[in-house]
């Protein structure tokens, strides 16, 4: 295995289990004088997870992706089994924070949750069971913290202005001519604004960036381009725009791109809500410092012939909770 290949699924791993709690603490919880360590779950409820990612990750890279060197020496396997200790650690932390603030799961939602946990269980092999050692009160209660870290992000940010103007998301696409010489530059923008003129052939024919047509929205470009950009409409030429020694000429396809304009208004709230939320919750776990046990994690192991198929943790939680 490459070490792009490697790099590519470092990154993938970590993406993929930031964005389970952020798409998306006990009332008078002790300080650190008072706590020595506490668990974040029990090792049939953390194996809940751990197959999870390891099932899934099998399945698309067979099993000798356990034994593949990262570049920083450690080995898949040591860095799944972190990121899922890390994953479930930042669960019951956004747990501890839920009680704190007194968010609590309703009935009708602990009845959803009854109906999921079913579900997930009978979905189990009986080798899937034997691995994780796990009961449907297991199950149950994952689905619960794992509902509750989610739903106290939205309670705590619901009240806050967090909306996305269309301006500040407006996405528009452009095509582009970049050169590194000013006087070429002027030639071809005389070329370019003839009558029948095709920009794209010519931007093809002289433009040193590869990249000819590109979406972009506000923030995404230095602010020459992007005041140059901004300013036309669609079909228009921009004059040479000049530009950390560079020059550029620009042409407006599209002044508004409505589809990538409402995906990236979306991508935006997203962010900004998360970012709300993350000073609440850096703020709540500075005051109130735990310390999570470790020793369950230390025999835990993967292998080719380990005998667990199981993926749909996530899955059907999605499919009971779309938006949460």
């Amino acid at each position: 295995m490459n070490f792009k290949y490697r790099k590519k699924v470092k990154q993938t791993l970590a993406a993929v289990l930031a964005a389970m709690l952020l798409t998306g603490c006990a009332k008078g919880l002790p300080m650190v004088s008072e706590v020595n360590e506490m668990k974040a779950y029990t090792l049939p409820q953390s194996m809940i997870i751990v197959a999870t990612e390891r099932n899934r990750y099998q399945q698309a890279y067979t099993g000798q992706i356990w034994s593949v060197e990262l570049p920083d020496g450690e080995t898949f396997e040591t860095y799944l089994l972190g990121q899922a200790q890390e994953f479930l650690q930042e669960m019951k932390w956004m747990n501890l924070l839920a009680k704190d603030k007194e968010i609590i799961i309703t009935s009708a939602e602990k009845e959803e949750i009854r109906k999921l946990s079913e579900e997930y269980y009978e979905s189990l092999t009986e080798d899937d069971i034997t691995y994780m050692g796990v009961k449907e009160d297991d199950v149950r209660t994952m689905y619960e913290e794992y509902f509750l870290s989610n739903k106290v992000v939205s309670e705590l940010t619901k009240d806050m202005n967090l909306e996305i103007s269309d301006s500040e998301a407006k996405v528009i696409t452009i095509d582009q001519i970049v050169l590194s010489d000013g006087n070429t530059a002027q030639d071809v923008l005389n070329q370019v604004n003839e009558d029948g003129a095709d920009f794209e052939a010519i931007a093809r024919e002289y433009s040193e960036d590869n990249e000819i047509q590109k979406q972009l929205g506000r923030g995404e470009a230095r602010k020459a381009l992007e005041d140059a950009a901004f300013s036309l409409t669609a079909g228009e030429i921009s004059p040479v725009v000049e530009d950390n020694g560079m020059f550029y000429i620009i042409k407006c396809v599209s002044d508004y791109d409505e589809d990538a304009t409402q995906a990236r208004k979306d991508n935006l709230y997203q962010q900004r809500k998360k970012d709300a939320f993350g000073q609440i919750y850096d703020q709540f776990k500075a005051e109130n410092p735990v310390t999570f046990s470790n020793d369950i994690w230390d025999g835990i192991k993967f292998s080719i012939d380990d005998k667990t198929t199981t993926t749909n943790f996530f899955d059907l939680y999605r499919k009971h909770f779309p938006n949460s």
